[in-house]
């Protein structure tokens, strides 16, 4: 079955080949036809404009046959099998030819509708899943990318405040042969507490929102992937069957489609920086002076219910610089180590606008309106939130098990990510299903941890619920000034 299927694709690429006439090639062909070096950026050699740029045409492109697009022999998440997977599935994958097509609105690297749903974990079925059930995988929304830098470099720093928490606490116990407590806090964020044996091993018992590892994962709505440069590399096969480089290696046609090297280190690079370098999130107020003033008095009962406990309005970055790679990245993404020079750009200042408000010297300021902690939102009167019943990894994360004192479990499937609001006058529709049309349907539905300042609300009068969702509307993906003018940044 492994070689006639094999040859059918020999034999349908070949048909599509194009037709040269002289320096120009006419008929089909691949959707992008040019691919970038990556040894061209480690040499200085491409600045940030032309890397956005050709991140651009990727990301759009709607992938076909001549650019290597499909994975008959390899699963979602790159596993190997026998060739019979369909051309497009909506549910096991590849489920669309384009970033795109799901990323789209108010445009490129935005969210998606409701029609533009995922199903996470699907892509690893073997045969191939073609049941939308919940019993076999979650069906999610797809997230805008706006703002994605900004949350990268903020997870990073977190997580550099977390990891020395801990290894404070393991010097602390091997210098004085009894268990050390601390407890877990970045950027103000409490993640509960930390317990280090004298041998080094971890009690986690009592960390909260974050794997065990203590690396914040601010993407996926399980808080699963580390950068947008992971995200990256997933989406490519799982989405599109598109293996990059990196992660299948150069010269493998590790899905035998008749197409190797189908993405270079050079275009995931790329790609990576073009959604890093997208522009910032932020509050646009409302020309009608009534409607203004609804926007302010909305933000402090916002305040007052309690809601920015989770929906943390504000951060300071300590760097405002956006590196890649991800220090953190794992195994089969690019690291620091991998490349003669990390790429940097400064996020006050370049990439698209509105940009960052810089902070003192080296600074900037981020206004997320999230905690990039995991919460449960379900209680036995409210469990809309705890749909999900295939868990998404584990709780070591990329850790080894053997790091702690108890045996690794599965993240919770009631727990998500806070969502960040800076864009929710634009991100609609809401929940991690994309199954609510409005703010008040999504703030209704919020039991369990966030309980209280749901009810806080509720509790408001009918005009006061109204500004609050004023103020959350004002919230938004925000145009692209012709120049940069810092007196609209917040």
């Amino acid at each position: 079955m492994r070689s006639a299927i094999s040859v059918l694709v020999l034999v349908t690429t070949m048909s599509l080949a194009p037709i040269s006439l002289g320096q120009s090639m006419i008929g089909e062909r691949p959707a992008v036809e040019t691919h970038l070096d990556q040894s061209r950026i480690d040499a200085g050699r491409i600045g940030l404009s032309a890397l956005r740029a050709h991140g651009q045409v990727i990301f759009d492109a709607r992938f076909n046959s001549l650019d290597g697009r499909g994975r008959p022999a390899s699963t979602g998440t790159g596993a190997p099998r026998v060739p019979d997977e369909p051309d497009f599935i909506r549910t096991s994958g590849p489920d669309a030819t384009s970033c795109l097509g799901c990323h789209s609105q108010p445009r490129s690297g935005g969210a998606g509708d409701f029609v533009a749903n995922v199903f996470v974990l699907a892509q690893a079925a073997d045969p191939v899943l073609q049941s939308v059930d919940p019993a076999f995988s979650n069906e999610r929304n797809s997230l805008g990318m706006m703002g994605a830098g900004p949350i990268e470099m903020l997870a990073r720093e977190m997580t550099q405040e977390l990891i020395a928490i801990r290894e404070e606490a393991r010097t602390a116990a091997a210098q004085s042969g009894s268990a050390q407590s601390r407890p877990l806090l970045a950027k103000g964020v409490s993640f509960g507490s930390i317990t280090v044996l004298p041998d080094g091993r971890v009690d986690p018992t009592a960390i909260e929102g974050v794997d065990w590892d203590l690396i914040v994962k601010p993407f996926h709505q399980k808080g699963a992937v580390v950068s947008l440069r992971e995200f990256t590399n997933n989406a490519l096969n799982h989405h599109h069957g598109m293996q990059s480089v990196e992660r299948f290696g150069a010269g493998v046609d590790a899905d035998q489609d008749g197409k190797p090297d189908e993405v270079t280190v050079g275009d995931v690079t790329a790609l990576t920086l073009f959604q890093a370098a997208l522009n910032t999130p932020g509050q646009v107020m409302p020309r009608e002076k009534d409607r203004a003033r609804a926007c302010r008095e909305g933000e402090a009962l916002f305040h007052a219910a309690g809601c920015t406990a989770c929906h943390v309005p504000e951060f300071t970055l300590n760097d405002r610089n956006f590196t890649e790679p991800n220090p953190f990245n794992p195994a089969g993404n690019l690291r620091p180590g991998d490349v003669a020079r990390v790429f940097a750009f400064d996020m006050t200042t370049e990439g698209e606008a509105p940009h960052l408000q810089r902070v003192g010297r080296r600074g900037a300021r981020v206004r997320p309106f999230t905690d990039l902690k995991r919460h449960n939102l379900n209680d036995a009167d409210l469990s809309h939130f705890a749909n999900e019943r295939v868990p998404q990894g584990s709780l070591v994360g990329f850790a080894s098990a053997s790091e702690f004192t108890i045996a690794p479990r599965p993240r919770p499937a009631e727990e998500f990510l806070t969502r960040k609001l800076w864009d929710a006058g634009s991100s609609a529709p809401y929940g991690h299903r994309g199954d609510l049309s409005t703010l008040t349907e999504a703030i209704f539905f919020h039991g369990g941890e966030a309980r209280a300042s749901r009810d806080a609300y509720f509790s408001l009068a009918p005009g006061e619920q109204a500004k609050v969702i004023e103020f959350l509307k004002s919230l938004q993906v925000r145009a692209v000034p012709a120049s940069p003018d810092p007196r609209h940044r917040r």
